[in-house]
């Protein structure tokens, strides 16, 4: 088992692989399984663990909790409601006003 590193011409990018090998009885010759571990750092040459497809690990999904939200809601509701009020009064505060300084 060994360390190989291979540098790709289209990206510019060095990849690490480990390299296996083993005999072939059909084709009567060597062969070699190479498994991908990671990409080569060029500043530092520290392999940097991949997954092979460029992809970013997935977080594990969080359960909804329904109740709770529903819950927080009702008080976003209900506080929008009491806020909608005191407007309200707000409103008929400067009408009155208006008619008294109209006046």
């Amino acid at each position: 088992m060994a360390i190989i590193k291979q540098y790709d011409k289209r990206s510019g990018i060095t990849y690490a692989y480990e390299s296996h090998s083993y005999w072939d009885p059909e084709k009567k010759m060597t062969r070699a399984r190479r498994k991908l571990i990671g990409r080569v750092d060029p500043e530092t040459g520290e392999i940097i663990p991949t997954d092979g497809r460029n992809r970013k690990k997935e977080l594990p999904k969080e359960t909804t909790d329904y109740e709770s939200l529903y819950k927080k809601l009702l008080k976003k509701a209900a506080a929008q409601d009491a806020l909608i009020e005191s407007l309200k009064k707000q409103i008929a505060q400067l009408q009155v006003q208006n008619r008294i300084d109209e006046q």
